[in-house]
């Protein structure tokens, strides 16, 4: 990728769980210098387990680790004096969290009028904003447990897109407001909250409300924009989704598996003659597929410009040859010295991935560099470690 593209901005990150640490996340991998702030002993979601088991190897590559005791007066004057020297600061705790430990943005700004403020809630101002959320609260609040589930069950996605999307959306806050202090030397405070976060990704579904009257149905009941836009049986038990979502590219299907019958019918011609024909259509492209092995179809299909797709599962990543061959996957080592592969950020700069080998930071790792970075001399860092204001 060349110079880093964040190259030069330093970051002090008080964060936990998942919602902040994609902020500083990717920040660090676009080049930006993270400073992670942890109690003594670690952040505690490094020992999550079962789902949560992820969250810290995945969110915290390429960060340092600074542990503060923010109980203690003399680490919250570390704390502080890390904050005020960073270019950007990042924090999800409680509304009013940073405030009571005098590390909230009014204050940290009327010190260091450049800095850029990035707080990450369950809501912003409003009715709502002392609530508690998690990404599960925000998903069934804002509509998306609903569009996923059947009829009446509602369900959660199967991953924490609100709080990692919710994450984006602070970064990008941070990077714009970066740009602005490029012209006016102005820091900014930064806000993105999960409800607010969901209620975008849902504004589809509310564009389709005031277009056509309709409330929009639940995703596994809805009624398909396209007549051929399923998950269909194989013929060794398998599972491929298939869409057929222009005109064009019904006329390349039915070629391409010799329904000819099919298209010599000018009343399946135009998509939406296509869906009106779905209760009749449907299982006869369903049996027509079952007659070819997972591999059979999608050896007919690659090439063809008709979108296909396994149903993956997420364990299949570390070897799919696409992510591989691409640098989609970057080694992490692990907090215990094992290896891994974990994915990097979905773009590409000049041609090239942005993310490169990364070491997890064991808790406090980086203590007394970052001590020694904010001018601070050995006794004055042994004194406060024997104190236990940092670790």
């Amino acid at each position: 990728m060349g110079e880093a593209l964040l190259a030069g901005i330093r970051v002090a990150e008080f964060t936990h769980m998942v919602m902040g640490p994609t902020v500083g996340a990717i920040l660090a991998e676009l080049g930006a210098e993270v400073v992670k702030v942890e109690a003594i002993g670690g952040d505690a979601t490094r020992r999550l387990m079962g789902s949560g088991a992820g969250y810290f190897p995945m969110y915290n590559r390429g960060k340092a680790s600074i542990c503060i005791d923010l109980k203690s007066p003399d680490g919250l004057g570390v704390a502080r004096r890390l904050a005020v020297s960073a270019d950007v600061v990042i924090e999800n705790f409680r509304p009013g969290a940073m405030d009571r430990l005098g590390l909230g943005a009014g204050s940290l700004r009327a010190e260091n009028p450049r800095l850029i403020y990035c707080s990450e809630k369950g809501f912003l101002p409003g009715p709502y904003e002392n609530r508690t959320a998690l990404d599960e609260v925000a998903q069934m609040m804002g509509g998306l447990a609903y569009m996923t589930g059947p009829p009446g069950r509602p369900l959660r996605a199967g991953a924490s897109v609100i709080d990692v999307t919710g994450g984006m959306f602070g970064a990008i806050g941070v990077i714009a407001a970066l740009e602005r202090r490029h012209r006016t030397g102005e820091g900014a405070t930064i806000q993105a909250g999960l409800f607010e976060t969901t209620a975008y990704l849902m504004g589809q579904h509310m564009a389709q409300m005031a277009v056509t009257g309709v409330p929009a149905a639940p995703m596994p009941a809805r009624v398909s924009a396209w007549a051929i836009y399923d998950v269909f049986e194989t013929a060794d038990g398998e599972q491929l989704f298939v869409g057929v979502v222009t005109d064009a590219l019904w006329a390349k299907f039915c070629a391409l598996f010799g329904l000819d019958d099919l298209w010599a019918d000018a009343g399946l011609r135009a998509n939406n003659a296509r869906v009106a024909a779905r209760p009749t259509l449907l299982p006869r492209i369903q049996a027509e597929l079952k007659r070819f092995s997972k591999a059979e179809l999608m050896a007919r299909l690659d090439g063809s410009g008709l979108p296909f797709a396994p149903i993956g599962k997420p364990e299949e990543l570390f070897d799919d040859p696409h992510l591989l061959a691409g640098g989609g996957l970057a080694p992490v080592v692990l907090a215990d010295g094992r290896s891994t592969m974990l994915p990097v950020l979905p773009i590409a700069v000049d041609g090239a991935r942005t993310g490169g080998p990364a070491t997890l930071p064991k808790p406090g790792a980086d203590t007394r560099a970052v001590l020694a970075g904010l001018g601070l001399g050995e006794a004055e860092i042994a004194a406060l470690l024997q104190a236990g204001a940092v670790g």
